[in-house]
């Protein structure tokens, strides 16, 4: 199979999936597990295809150029650390749906469930194949929402709501910090390209910005896997169902962080900054996960904290700077991942056979459930590090390195020390797991009778156990060339020897293990009663909990500073909140101009039309009269607002931009007919003093307002006038276009080859952002309701009474329209009309004044007009319009376009162009631009009709509770 296919299909197939999950009905359990269960399967085996030419050829690469000159290209690259990255995800992932598949309960909302795992495994895929820097930050946070819909999923539940909202939190600044980190390594290195970057390790490390790099990297990483200080999210992460804690918080996601550290371990290593900030991070992680762990009651609390622990044992492995110390690192995460997925569905099982997790409550499960109870036994042992089990031997190669002198400092003196120590907790937290939960007498009134769970709930937990026990024996035979491939990957050529042999003879990392072994035993005994009796364990555990510490600084800065910020700023009126915006705009860019020396000069006027002057004097009087009405009547603002925005356009047309005011006479049409039916719901004015002291502020108020709408509106005309005389924008940018927009776009409209070609990726963020507004507008309308001073609510019941006056039997959603016979008529006979105009608009607008945005205005326009002549009742009754339907196609559209070109090895939304000779038309410019304009046409519908039938809504509730209040006030009289 083609590597590019290959590789693309490896991240595609399970977003594509989710997808597919998220339609299904609510109770379809069985069909959304074979759809998760094959799509991890078939990620699994295109990774297995891939094996091979890793093997041969070490790194097997995709690259689709996206916006080559700022070196963001699509670059997919799996090497052999990449696939076994890929084999764990994928892997994991199936088994997970198969154990999910019996765990989750009917009545769960399941297809949002596969949806959003799916999505994480995708997010996860891609992380890991990333051959982008910036590509790797994008997938990065896409981990972080997903695992917080993941984590919250049960969102009833206040601890999930709090769970999830403290894991974005801290995951996402740490997100942040990586993509200024990545943004300062492409700098450095001036790529992107993950190659490129692994290349240049010794100019990194000796570059300026190399620690500030490290740093926001470092943050990146430590808070994704949730080491020291950024720990505390991870335990409070299990309120997430047991499936996700499995999956995300074993083999996945809490990876991410010593993936990343890993892979850039060549570039960033080596350095005295590395090993004291990684070293510290993970010796105190390592110690402080194990403590803690110890002393929690809640099953998957004790996992949480031990997943702490080993993560510091990697990380600690790692800031060594030692090639023998990333082997044991990078075979630690394999190990760690099987035994400790494995005890995570232990966990799940022995809650949903008994109903609690607590172990307090838990004891003598062995005589109930034997099978589970040995393989959560071997899982527990493999994660003390029993000898034949995996967990030994990474953790005997983790003493190897803690023993060597890598520099010479107190971290790297106390190594020993801490190792054995935290091999110790470790021994302790198994064997309480253990002999708690599987041992003593029969438990007493649990929720449940324990069982046995199905055996296919069970089987990925056989699978992980006898994986534990097969790589403990025969390592060598069994993981060594998949661990080869992976560790000379990152390694290359400095891959040391290394040995994966059971038996060593009798050395120092052999007795460092039997100390931890029987110091465990020991400490577990001295322990066991207080263990059992403690309600919170020791009493300073609470003064170091991160959570305190977070929840403090949030209210902090979410409450006292954000309420005091409020407080001198803020307002509930939306006046001062945009001129606050106004202003600082207004500042934001006098400020860079002025200390850049712009000085424009005054415009040379050598001959003034005396109509285009009238022109403008009648829109600067329609401008000043809209203020000035405002006050007393908004219909008549609104009316010379209107006559303002027809002086625009006639100015667009005056200097040979009729695509300009083509687009501006539509936009003003429609604008002026939403708010004409948005304006009943404003509140009313104020009654105002005609004199003394507050007449006297109101006026000073408005002067004010004056002065800042001159300096800003004079200001943008400033800069246009600047940009627009300036010799560099004539003879760069302009002439630019003018010459290749038909050589290069296929179009003669400057205008719109420059929207949907030159600029097309810049059109694609603000056809997004009217979709978001679109949505965000019928939502809050939906929700809206009159205050009490607003104009609709006093006038409410008259406008009923006079409209059942006029047509006692007209229905609720007709208009006015209905009832003026020939307005009503004309209106409907043009809708055909400018639905021919509309696709003409679109039809000629590459070559002549026109496009989808333009189109998409006369359309919505046609549908405004039905609305005003046959009522929303028409409308919706019979134009099945669909308007969030041309929302979304109309972005998925823009989108395929884009990304079409990448089929035939051009940047993202590349554009191809000629003629097609059309019957009767003739010759007819067709671009494959016009796909991309095609969409923008649909999105400007389906935003307009949106906001229309919302209003539209909102009239009809109005009417509807206007009548009730007359049917009640007949009743009661």
């Amino acid at each position: 199979m083609n590597d590019d296919i290959l590789l693309i299909l490896i991240v595609v197939l399970p977003f594509a999936g989710s997808i597919l999950a998220a339609t299904f009905r609510p109770n379809a359990r069985n069909s959304e597990a074979w759809l998760a269960g094959g799509v991890a399967l078939a990620c699994l085996l295109l990774a297995s295809i891939a094996y091979p030419a890793i093997v041969e050829r070490g790194v097997i690469r995709s690259e689709t150029e996206w916006l080559p000159t700022l070196g963001l290209n699509f670059v997919l690259r799996m090497d052999g650390f990449a696939w076994l990255f890929s084999v764990l995800v994928s892997g994991f992932g199936f088994l997970v749906v198969l154990y999910a598949r019996y765990y989750m309960s009917p009545q769960d909302p399941v297809p949002r469930f596969f949806a959003f795992l799916l999505a994480f495994m995708g997010a996860m895929l891609g992380l890991v194949i990333s051959g982008n820097l910036v590509l790797l930050v994008v997938f990065w946070e896409l981990t972080s929402i997903f695992s917080f819909l993941l984590i919250g999923y049960w969102h009833h539940n206040s601890s999930a709501r709090d769970g999830a909202r403290m894991a974005l939190t801290v995951t996402a600044i740490g997100g942040m910090a990586l993509l200024v980190g990545v943004l300062l390594i492409g700098h450095i290195v001036g790529s992107y390209d993950l190659d490129r970057v692994l290349s240049s390790g010794d100019l990194i490390r000796s570059h300026e910005l190399y620690l500030p790099a490290l740093l926001l990297i470092l943050l990146g990483a430590l808070t994704k896997s949730a080491q020291f200080p950024f720990h505390f999210w991870l335990p409070n992460a299990m309120a997430a169902p047991t499936p996700v804690s499995a999956y995300l918080h074993s083999a996945t996601m809490v990876k991410a962080g010593v993936f990343l550290m890993a892979r850039l371990w060549p570039v960033l290593s080596g350095t005295p900054e590395w090993f004291w900030i990684v070293g510290f991070a993970g010796m105190a992680s390592l110690l402080v996960g194990a403590f803690f762990a110890i002393f929690q009651h809640d099953l998957k609390g004790l996992l949480a904290y031990s997943t702490i622990s080993h993560l510091g044992l990697i990380t600690m492995l790692l800031s060594l700077g030692s090639p023998l110390g990333a082997v044991a690192a990078i075979f630690h995460m394999m190990n760690h991942a099987t035994f400790k997925a494995s005890l995570f569905m232990a966990a799940g099982i022995i809650d949903h056979e008994t109903g609690t997790r607590d172990m307090r409550r838990l004891s003598g499960l062995f005589r109930f459930m034997p099978i589970t109870a040995t393989l959560a036994m071997v899982a527990s042992a493999a994660m003390a590090g029993v000898p034949l089990l995996n967990g030994f031997l990474s953790k005997e190669m983790f003493f190897a390195e803690a023993i060597e002198t890598h520099a010479k400092s107190v971290l790297d003196t106390a190594a020993p020390y801490v190792a054995v120590l935290a091999g110790a907790f470790a021994v302790t937290y198994s064997l309480r797991f253990i002999h708690t939960v599987f041992f003593g007498p029969p438990p007493k009134d649990l929720e449940r009778t324990p069982h046995e769970p199905p055996f296919w709930m069970r089987f990925p937990i056989q699978f992980l156990v006898l994986a534990c026990l097969v790589v403990g024996i025969i390592p060598a035979m069994t993981v060594g060339p998949f661990l080869h491939v992976a560790v000379t990957s990152v390694l290359g050529p400095d891959t040391p020897a290394y040995s994966l042999s059971v038996w060593h003879g009798f050395n120092l990392p052999l007795l460092m293990s039997a100390i931890a072994l029987v110091g465990g035993v020991v400490l577990y005994l001295l322990l066991n009663s207080y263990l059992n009796e403690s309600e919170e364990g020791p009493p300073f555990l609470r003064r170091l909990e991160g959570r305190r510490v977070f929840e403090r600084v949030l209210v902090t800065l979410s409450w006292k500073w954000a309420r005091s910020l409020e407080t001198v700023l803020g307002t509930r009126r939306l006046q001062p909140q945009l001129r606050v915006l106004v202003v600082v705009a207004f500042l934001a860019a006098l400020v860079p101009l002025y200390l850049n020396g712009f000085r424009p000069g005054l415009p040379v006027l050598d001959a003034i039309d005396p109509v285009f002057v009238l022109i403008w004097a009648s829109g600067i009087f329609c401008a000043i009269g809209a203020a000035y009405k405002a006050k007393y009547h908004r219909l008549a603002a609104l009316i010379l607002l209107g006559g303002a925005g027809l002086s625009t356009c006639i100015t667009f047309a005056w200097f040979s931009a009729p695509d300009l005011a083509l687009t501006q006479l539509l936009v003003e049409i429609v604008t002026t007919v939403l708010l004409l039916l948005g304006l009943r719901w404003l509140p009313k004015r104020l009654e105002e003093k005609e004199r003394g002291a507050v007449a006297l502020g109101i006026r000073l108020r408005r002067y004010r307002d004056f002065v800042i709408a001159v300096l800003a509106g004079g200001g943008v005309g400033l800069l246009a006038f600047a940009a627009m005389t300036s010799p560099f924008a004539a003879e760069t940018v302009a002439s630019y276009f003018l010459e290749n927009a038909y050589l290069e776009g296929g179009g003669k409209n400057v205008v719109n080859v420059i929207l949907v070609d030159f600029r097309g990726f810049d059109t694609l963020g603000e056809i997004t952002v009217l979709a978001v507004v679109a949505l965000t507008v019928f939502a809050l309308l939906r929700r809206f309701r009159p205050a009490a001073d607003s104009v609709a609510a006093p006038e409410q019941q008259r406008m009923q009474n006079a409209f059942d006056e006029a047509a006692p039997d007209r229905e609720l959603g007709d208009t006015v329209g209905d009832y003026l016979l020939v307005p009503a008529v004309l209106m409907q006979w043009a809708f055909p009309v400018v639905i021919v105009l509309a696709v003409y608009l679109f039809m000629r607008g590459h070559d002549l004044p026109g496009g989808g945005f333009v189109a998409g205005i006369a359309m919505a326009a046609a549908f405004i007009l039905q609305y005003m002549a046959a009522g929303a009742r028409w409308l919706e009754e019979r134009l099945r319009i669909l308007p969030v339907s041309w929302i979304g196609l109309g972005l998925l559209l823009a989108a395929l376009t884009g990304m079409g070109s990448w089929l035939f090895d051009y940047p993202f939304l590349t554009s191809h162009s000629q003629y097609v000779e059309l019957p009767l038309a003739g010759a007819v410019p067709f671009a494959t631009a016009m796909l991309f304009d095609l969409g923008v046409f649909g999105i400007v519908v389906g935003a307009t009709v949106l906001m229309l039938i919302a209003l539209a809504h909102q009239s009809i509730r109005s009417l509807r509770s206007a009548r009730a209040a007359v049917e009640v006030e007949g009743e009661d009289a």
